[in-house]
């Protein structure tokens, strides 16, 4: 594997015309691709096979001109001090005439449906669409801001929230903030503003490509705003890193006296087999969430999982390219006060050395002391409650948040995410018998869960009786709205879901009839509980799968043991962080957060394939070349030290760039990208310097030459992949030594 890599390298710093030109072409194609062709992201997330899910599908086929999974907009009216919104009732009333377009389904004037506060200074509006907020038209969207500016012009205060108006979050700030971080750590890094440019060069034009591939795709298919965020997110971090070991390995080869040449191909072949299986890691740990069988989760991994080969293919092929261009201005051209080192020289006692050797000493203590740390950030952990976003975690003074709060504090929290309860009386024996028993069972539920109970009939006259029963007959369905006195995303009312659900339970054995509890908070609380009966199932395979990938990379049994294990104090200590922050409000402010939230309901799955990934990068890189010593002769716990001292400088400057890159993120405006950006920041910080430069080190000090035992059988089993380069190094022959860089090639 080694030889075809080096040829590889060698082949695209000689043909580097072509290489760039290639990879240029397909920026460009997918450039056009994303101008012409890309559509509107989606955010709602929906999951068929549950009840709330089912519900709506239910409810569909009943009445198809009904789409209870449509977008929805609440317009919230505010009057100015002293007066009230009867006082512009007339404005109001107009400016809401002008919102109904062919898609809007219903509008509900808060004077007649009861939306007015005590006070008479605030009510709300409830637009309801037929469509999803994805397909709704720039009409619809104009119409809804007309409204705003009506009332506004009449001297009402008017802020819209609901998914109507949801904006695609910006990601350009944070990817820039990524890049600087890591400019600034490349340069610190190689002494050089040449060789710092490298990496960003090839990372920016891979994530380009795969951003715009991205954006294409929603021209075809539903995504969520989240995924070409993360793919942007991981491609820019991974992009970096890889090309930094790449680049590291070739300027040794360099300073090592091999030509320009002879050192790109020999730096593709040795760091390169590391950056393919670092990045087949990522990958596999990514294509994973595939087995949840969660559409928008399947459609996060593989485009991320995408991201990644993307940065693989491009330090294999365009950095060497870029390296022939630049020539051996990479070697010089150094920064004044920054000293250019070779960190592989064995000659230059490093920072990194000095570490490892302490830790490597005093064993016990350190594994000891890392492994305690660990379990106490993760005590969070234990706390920790899921739920989907909503306008509570918008940001402060946006509309979307203003409509939020001041439904909130003239409604109540419930307000804003009402329950329903579908009643599918098809196979009851007596239809109004069977509504009526629900209605009972509601009525029964504790009252300091329920702030309001509207039943499907609100008149007792015997039109509004009749014109029920009618209704009953020919959809055999009824529906209650439940107003929950918490707020959407509150444990409060998700306990009063599973409530109302044990209260209905035998509802069809006594009735017939089957009742489903629904709406978008409902769906919520189901796809978060989904979410965590699939994980143990997810952690298992990709685990497992990457376990075996390891033991074919390490030849070893106890080395991915170790990582596997190692991995998991890293989930702990980001899942545990993000409670602390996110759900409890520690140091929240610091992230721009005035409020408290669950986490964000799709984060345990999500971190944990993206961090198994990263960690098992750092992995890779730092015990490749331990296990390079080892195999050529060094001493086992010796060659942890030789190992470490050679990668640990080039490590750090990776995880302090991945770092800066999420960190970029978790500044960032949307809570979801926001959240994201957080865990895996904390993630990759504790993985790179508690776990793989602190524990690691520990444990294989402790176990010695044991850690790279393999049975016999397993051992004539496993092909030979090469990946310390052994074997090329006999082909091509060890460096000459330190001299001036021989330029070859065209």
């Amino acid at each position: 594997m080694a030889w075809h890599l080096f040829r590889l390298g060698r082949w695209s710093f000689v043909h580097r015309r072509t290489v760039a030109g290639i990879w240029l072409l397909l920026l460009v194609l997918a450039g056009a691709g994303t101008a012409t062709l890309a559509g509107q992201t989606d955010d709602n997330f929906t999951l068929p096979g549950l009840e709330s899910t089912d519900a709506f599908a239910l409810i569909e086929e009943r009445s198809p001109s009904a789409s209870p999974d449509g977008a929805t907009a609440n317009i919230v009216f505010e009057a100015a001090e002293g007066k009230t919104l009867a006082d512009s009732q007339d404005e109001i009333t107009a400016a809401l005439a002008q919102v109904k377009t062919d898609d809007v389904a219903s509008v509900s004037d808060p004077f007649t449906s009861g939306t007015i506060s005590e006070s008479g200074r605030v009510g709300y509006a409830t637009v309801s669409y037929a469509v999803t907020a994805a397909d709704l038209s720039d009409a619809d969207k104009d119409a809804l801001e007309s409204v705003k500016s009506a009332a506004e012009d009449a001297g009402v205060t008017t802020a819209v929230g609901g998914d109507a108006l949801d904006d695609v979050p910006a990601a350009g700030s944070a990817e820039a903030i990524g890049i600087v971080v890591a400019l600034v750590v490349l340069a610190i890094t190689f002494g050089s503003l040449v060789a710092a440019g490298m990496p960003l060069i090839t990372a920016i034009i891979g994530v380009g490509i795969g951003y715009a591939g991205i954006s294409t795709l929603t021209g075809f298919v539903d995504l969520s705003s989240v995924t070409p965020a993360l793919g942007s997110m991981l491609g820019l971090a991974v992009g970096i890193d890889y090309a930094l070991f790449i680049m590291s390995r070739y300027q040794h080869e360099v300073r090592s006296g091999r030509s320009l040449e002879e050192a790109a191909g020999a730096a593709v072949g040795t760091a390169g087999s590391a950056v393919i299986f670092a990045g087949l890691t990522v990958i596999i740990a990514l294509a994973g969430l595939s087995i949840t069988g969660i559409t928008f989760l399947t459609q996060m991994g593989v485009a991320a999982a995408a991201m990644v080969a993307i940065a693989v293919l491009i330090a294999l092929t365009l950095l060497p390219a870029i390296l022939g261009f630049a020539g051996p201005r990479i070697t010089r051209g150094g920064i004044r006060g920054l000293k250019q080192r070779d960190p592989e020289d064995d000659a230059d006692r490093t920072n990194g050395r000095r570490w490892v050797e302490t830790v490597s000493r005093l064993r016990w203590p350190a594994l000891v002391a890392g492994v305690a740390l660990a379990a106490v950030i993760s005590i969070p952990v234990t706390k920790m409650e899921l739920a989907i976003p909503d306008d509570a975690t918008a940001a402060s003074g946006s509309d979307a948040r203003i409509a939020y709060d001041l439904i909130s504090e003239n409604f109540g929290a419930g307000a804003n995410g009402p329950l329903v309860v579908v009643v599918d009386t098809i196979d009851a024996t007596d239809k109004s018998a069977a509504v009526a028993a629900v209605q009972t069972r509601l009525a029964a539920i504790p009252q300091d869960d329920i702030a309001a109970l509207v039943p499907p009939v609100t008149s007792d006259t015997e039109e509004a009786q009749t014109a029920f029963q009618q209704q009953l007959e020919a959809v055999n369905l009824a529906n209650f709205t439940i107003i929950p006195k918490s707020g959407p995303s509150d444990a409060d009312t998700k306990d009063l879901v599973n409530t109302i659900r044990d209260a209905l339970a035998d509802l069809p054995a006594e009735t017939g009839a089957k009742a489903m509890v629904t709406g978008q908070t409902a769906v919520g609380v189901d796809i978060s509980q989904k979410l965590m009966d699939v994980f143990p199932l997810y952690l298992l395979v990709v685990v497992g799968l990457a376990f075996l990938l390891l033991v074919l990379v390490f030849r070893s049994i106890l080395v991915p043991l170790k990582a596997a294990l190692g991995f998991l104090l890293s989930v702990g200590i980001a899942l545990g962080s993000t409670v602390a922050v996110f759900q409890w409000g520690w140091l929240n402010n610091l992230l721009g957060l005035d409020i408290t939230m669950p986490v964000l309901f799709i984060l345990p799955l999500l971190l944990t394939g993206v961090l198994f990934g990263l960690a098992m990068d750092y992995e890779v890189f730092l015990v490749t070349r331990m296990r390079e010593a080892y195999v050529h002769g060094t001493e086992a716990r010796k060659a942890v030290i030789e190992g470490f001292s050679h990668s640990a400088r080039v490590v750090t400057a990776a995880a302090v760039i991945m770092f800066g890159v999420f960190a970029g993120f978790a500044l960032g405006h949307d809570v979801m990208i926001k959240t994201i950006g957080f865990a895996l920041a904390v993630g990759v910080i504790a993985d790179a310097f508690l776990v793989r430069m602190l524990i690691v080190p520990a444990v294989m000090a402790i176990i010695g030459k044991s850690i790279w035992w393999l049975p016999a059988w397993l051992d004539r089993a496993l092909p030979n992949l090469d990946i310390e380069g052994e074997a090329l190094l006999e082909k091509i022959g060890p460096a000459p030594g330190h001299q001036e860089p021989v330029t070859t090639g065209s």
